[in-house]
């Protein structure tokens, strides 16, 4: 007979091949994933303390004692001719702007939630033995993904707040040249660290999303010859067991005269 008609084994085997393949796949993925969502918040935690979100423009005839101005969101710093680099922090809060105390809060929120997805999407990879089990990691890993796609939200909305801040005041008119600025480095690496951090989550909720083919779902044979030799050892048993209750039952109280009877003396 075939394997398919006798055991099952072959579509047993077929199917857990798939499976097999699939959650490499999915594996993979999550650590794609894993991986983003680290760069993500790397780039979100150096954009936060970077003092350059918005640089001086070199417009016009702008040439005075300081060559370049930076200001970011806990820092201003200058450069100077002479070489020299001084830097002020930003203590008074109330005294910022709207959207400079915004980018402050939702930058900081950002890394945090960044932090906590990435606590979760370590408990939530399938290639990892912590963080329980099968629907236990399905729950972290989707609980990770929510955290990255929230925290790439709030590293895009300040960055993008910034950057129509700066461009608005760039164009108008009435701001001289040397108070113009345009967007610093920071600006673009929040952008990119916003783009990493969506991409991640995204992976990780999309990873474990639909019906889970498993071993709830799924029986697993043994393979042929390890088959055979457990239905081998099982006929066995059983025909000692046979031969056992056979010789039991052969044993009956007429064939062991046990007494005496009087007809074999007379």
């Amino acid at each position: 007979m075939l394997p398919d008609e006798e055991t099952g084994y072959g579509s047993s085997s077929s199917s857990s091949s798939i499976y097999v393949k699939r959650r490499m796949a999915s594996t993979g993925m999550q650590i794609f994933g894993f991986v983003l969502a680290l760069l993500g918040i790397m780039g979100a935690m150096v954009a936060t303390l970077l003092p350059n979100w918005k640089v001086s423009a070199d417009v016009g005839s702008n040439i005075i004692t300081a060559i370049s101005q930076m200001q970011g969101l806990w820092m201003d710093c200058t450069w100077y001719s002479t070489g020299m680099f001084s830097c002020t922090l930003k203590y008074s809060v109330l005294s910022l702007p709207a959207y400079l105390q915004t980018a402050r809060t939702t930058m900081v929120l950002c890394c945090v939630l960044a932090a906590m997805g990435l606590c979760l999407a370590s408990l939530g990879l399938k290639c990892t033995r912590w963080g329980g089990g099968r629907r236990s990691k399905r729950h972290a890993a989707i609980a990770s993904g929510g955290c990255f796609v929230a925290a790439g939200f709030l590293c895009l909305v300040p960055a993008s707040w910034f950057t129509n801040e700066v461009i608005t005041n760039f164009l108008d008119s009435s701001v001289p040249e040397s108070n113009k600025f345009e967007p610093g480095g920071a600006v673009y690496v929040a952008f990119v660290s916003a783009g990493f951090l969506f991409v991640g989550g995204s992976i990780f909720c999309m990873s474990c999303s639909g019906k889970r083919h498993g071993p709830q779902d799924l029986v697993l044979l043994p393979p042929p010859d390890k088959l055979l030799l457990q239905q081998q050892q099982q006929q066995l048993l059983q025909q000692q067991q046979q031969e056992l209750q056979h010789q039991y039952c052969s044993l009956s109280p007429l064939d062991n005269k046990t007494g005496y009877s009087l007809q074999d003396y007379v």
